[in-house]
């Protein structure tokens, strides 16, 4: 199922409504008659990237905000199909019945590790009351989530014994260790084995 409903209690709202902030994973509006369509959607993919979060109509903007209640998306199960259709993402909606009002909170889950949300190729996130497209940088810190670290990656793979002894230039390490050199190669990476050393040779065999 796309459409999904959850529940939020009134209490719950307050303290949402208390927050000092909007932050990353909040945004209030008003909206009290009526909310562009693609404007939500377009939040839906700005608080994806950040992490996830909820975005609340019904609700004043600024501090001390308080519930002015909204119209808007009388039939909030078609509103969570559309955004599905658009940018594939499961969104929950709660509908609050709040004392001042009718509230409409649309849960944002987070983004999958390593992917940009976009929307018509728009990748944006939020700067203050603005939505704005991501910079290159941060698409490029994305992408690169779950990637190891270069430290982790081996410095060259395919290697054989005599290419391994030249690129890491054995015999000076034997020296710098007052140690007698081997006879063979195989010796010598052995003994780089048993220095808990782990040569590009032996993480091909590994």
């Amino acid at each position: 199922m796309i459409q999904e409903q959850s529940n939020m209690t009134p209490p719950e709202l307050q303290k949402l409504l208390e927050s000092r902030s909007e932050g990353e994973h909040l945004e209030f509006k008003e909206a009290r008659n009526s909310y562009e369509f693609e404007t939500l959607v377009d939040y839906c993919v700005a608080l994806a990237n950040e992490g996830g979060g909820y975005f609340i109509l019904g609700v004043t903007n600024t501090t001390p905000r308080r519930v002015v209640g909204t119209k808007a998306f009388d039939v909030p199960e078609r509103t969570v199909g559309g955004i599905y259709e658009r940018i594939h993402l499961k969104v929950a909606w709660h509908e609050i019945a709040h004392a001042e009002g009718r509230v409409l909170a649309f849960e944002v889950p987070p983004r999958p590790q390593g992917q940009p949300m976009h929307y018509k190729g728009r990748y944006l996130m939020r700067a203050g009351e603005e939505l704005v497209p991501m910079t290159p940088d941060q698409l490029k810190k994305i992408i690169e989530e779950g990637q190891p670290d270069f430290i982790e990656l081996p410095a060259k793979l395919g290697c054989n014994e005599s290419e391994v002894v030249t690129l890491l230039d054995v015999q000076s390490y034997f020296d710098l260790k007052k140690r007698p050199f081997p006879s063979t190669r195989k010796e010598a990476l052995d003994a780089f084995d048993s220095f808990s050393l782990q040569t590009p040779e032996r993480l091909n065999a590994g």
